[in-house]
């Protein structure tokens, strides 16, 4: 840290993000650190992590290993593989970090965020072929790169590969008899498209596809829940929409029978029109665990916390907290009660 503080030339004096285990967004802003933007290198701290790492190359009062190592990290850093696949996961990340944020706030809307989701994996399916764009945004950073470590040491050994080296493609003899196979593609550029950028993209939108996408019904029926849809609720009074509700059935048929979709929907229709007479009663404050997310610029990554919350009566916790104090979820609301409990006992994030 103190050649870092000697080397850096970042008039903000940042230091490098660590990379979350499970927030993309954390992701984000580690990549974002030291990379910039996509395509807009100009805030990126590259130039810096290679000043340091060079300086602790040639410390002679450096341990050997921590020497080794840097040259190593400088080596791979200079490659041009690294600046396309960064400019690939910041590309990535433009559409993912805003669903992120938006998943882990406090009175998320669960049908907004299913509709977020559905608007990412479009924007993503339509980059999944666009390598060009991913080409020039890392043209753009090694041209800018290059710039930098020039003019910071005119005697520095530092570039940045401005292309791919091309590989010599092996040919295997075919023997009499053998059938033979498709030719491999050699040229490097073809290469990095179809086998690394092509299944970035697959993965992606395929995984967002598969763990988000698949029960849109289910958050569209969990999304009346909330009590900010109530109004909505209540203009089904002379009949709900077919497929209202049966999502949730089929969730909750298992721990009761009696939850069928007509139950669901009579109950939820009745507690929509009482909700107002029933919010207006005093309720104390409460302890929630939360997801605590610092500024993007945070040395530490976003922990769950609990803190008091002053009832909103506009949430589905406080309307399952209202039902229990009065004794209405024995009889009266029974079933609504028992979707209240699916919905809050599993975290959100989970679902999706």
């Amino acid at each position: 840290m103190n050649i870092w503080e000697k080397e850096s030339k970042d008039p903000r004096h940042r230091r490098l993000a660590p990379i979350g285990e499970t927030r993309w967004w954390s992701k984000d802003v580690a990549v974002t650190k030291v990379f910039g933007s996509f395509g807009k290198p100009d805030n990126a701290l590259y130039v810096d992590v290679l000043h340091t790492l060079s300086a602790i190359q040639h410390g002679q009062t450096i341990n050997a290993t921590a020497r080794v190592n840097a040259r190593g990290y400088i080596t791979q850093l200079l490659r041009y593989e690294t600046i396309l696949t960064a400019q690939i996961f910041l590309r990535i990340f433009q559409v993912t970090s805003p669903v992120s944020k938006y998943l882990q706030k406090s009175g998320m809307d669960i049908l907004t965020a299913h509709r977020m989701i559905v608007a990412a994996e479009t924007q993503l399916k339509d980059m999944t072929r666009d390598f060009e764009k991913v080409k020039t945004a890392a043209a753009t950073f090694v041209q800018w790169a290059n710039n930098q470590t020039e003019e910071q040491s005119e005697e520095t050994e530092l570039e940045v590969e401005a292309a791919l080296p091309q590989k010599r493609g092996r040919k295997k003899k075919t023997m009499p008899g053998e059938m033979s196979k498709d030719e491999a593609v050699t040229d490097a550029e073809t290469s990095y498209k179809i086998d690394v950028h092509n299944q970035i993209m697959d993965t992606v939108t395929g995984s967002m596809h598969q763990r988000f996408l698949k029960n849109g019904t289910l958050y569209a029926d969990l999304a009346l829940l909330d009590p900010k849809r109530f109004s909505q609720v209540t203009s089904y009074a002379g009949g709900f929409p077919e497929a209202a509700l049966q999502e949730l059935s089929k969730c909750l048929l298992p721990f009761d029978d009696r939850a069928t979709v007509a139950k669901l929907q009579s109950e939820l229709i009745s507690l929509a029109g009482q909700w107002n007479r029933l919010k207006t009663s005093v309720f104390e404050e409460y302890t929630t665990k939360t997801t605590e997310a610092g500024p993007e610029d945070a040395e530490d990554e976003a922990e769950m916390v609990y803190k008091k919350c002053s009832s909103c009566k506009d949430c589905p916790l406080c309307c399952y907290r209202i039902l229990k104090q009065y004794n209405l979820l024995t009889d009266a609301y029974h079933i609504i009660g028992l979707a209240y409990r699916f919905l809050l006992t599993l975290s959100v994030i989970q679902m999706f």
